[in-house]
């Protein structure tokens, strides 16, 4: 499965009720298609909040990203969770709903060991014939796939590519060892570039709803050869890397990345529980982040 360069993890627009808000989703997916460039979605991931949609509304918005992207973006599912039989339930509603790949996080809070992990995959890549992505995110789940056990499972045929946001070191290690036709991704905005360096296949990321279309053309630049344009763009998209995580303070992704899809006229409304909206010192430097790129 060929997820392409760039990937976005998409926010899940919600009305002023806190509902799903259907229409938004389909504005949403257009624009981050056309306008920014995006080869790929994933639908109900971290980005998503996908720990506060049922799974009526995660079944529905699969349903909906493939329906209306129509073929022009691969749509991934977030299906991923620290209960291996709910994963597989959630998984078979994601083939059904047609999506083209699945996106499976670390098993959180439970922190397993390393085989506990590999059979966790094993046991969800077994119970679909989807391609599946890995997700790695330590700071996010308490526990680290090691290099070693994901060189292990991506001799597993459908587990095609892995999400990495530990470090450039284990993206660089993952590559050099993974079988021909494993993607590394990036899962850290700031890292596209230098994680493209040392062997990665590109990115899944948030900044890409406000940035995409300078980011796909950073990564085009750079497999190109242009390596020193590619550095130059990284150089310019630093500042919204960085920002839209620590505005002014850190922020919990998707708090700040929402607020700044509204400036641009994009209706996706707040966040949930426990989430909350950001603070009026924190909308007006993500305000003035953005009107320094528009």
């Amino acid at each position: 499965m060929e997820f392409g360069r760039l990937i976005t993890a998409m926010v899940t627009p919600f009305n002023e009720q806190g509902e799903i808000h259907w229409e938004e989703t389909s504005r949403l997916i257009d624009y981050l298609i056309d306008v920014q460039k995006s080869d790929a979605l994933v639908v109900s991931g971290t980005t998503g909040e996908s720990p506060t949609l049922s799974d009526q509304e995660k079944a529905e918005l699969f349903s909906f990203a493939v329906k209306h992207a129509a073929g022009r973006a691969k749509i991934i599912a977030g299906t991923g969770s620290n209960n291996t039989h709910h994963s597989i339930t959630l998984t078979q509603e994601a083939e059904k709903a047609g999506v083209d790949g699945i996106l499976l996080v670390v098993p959180y809070y439970n922190k397993p060991n390393q085989e506990g992990m590999f059979r966790h995959f094993e046991a969800i890549a077994k119970s679909t014939s989807l391609p599946v992505m890995l997700y790695n995110v330590p700071g996010r789940t308490g526990a680290s796939l090691s290099v070693e056990t994901t060189l292990r499972l991506a001799q597993i045929d459908n587990i095609v590519a892995t999400k990495e946001c530990a470090s450039i070191e284990q993206v660089t290690l993952i590559a050099a060892g993974a079988p021909e036709g494993f993607a590394v991704y990036s899962g850290d905005d700031s890292s596209t570039l230098p994680a493209l360096s040392v062997g990665a296949y590109g990115i899944v990321s948030v900044a890409s709803h406000i940035i995409g279309s300078s980011m796909k053309e950073m990564i085009e630049s750079y497999l190109n050869g242009d390596v020193q344009k590619a550095a130059s763009l990284h150089q310019k998209l630093f500042p919204v890397f960085k920002g839209l995580f620590e505005a002014p303070h850190p922020l919990p992704n998707p708090v700040a990345v929402k607020y700044a899809l509204t400036r641009k006229g994009y209706e996706v409304g707040s966040v949930r529980l426990p989430l909350v909206a950001p603070t009026e010192q924190e909308t007006k430097f993500i305000s003035e982040l953005i009107a320094k790129i528009d």
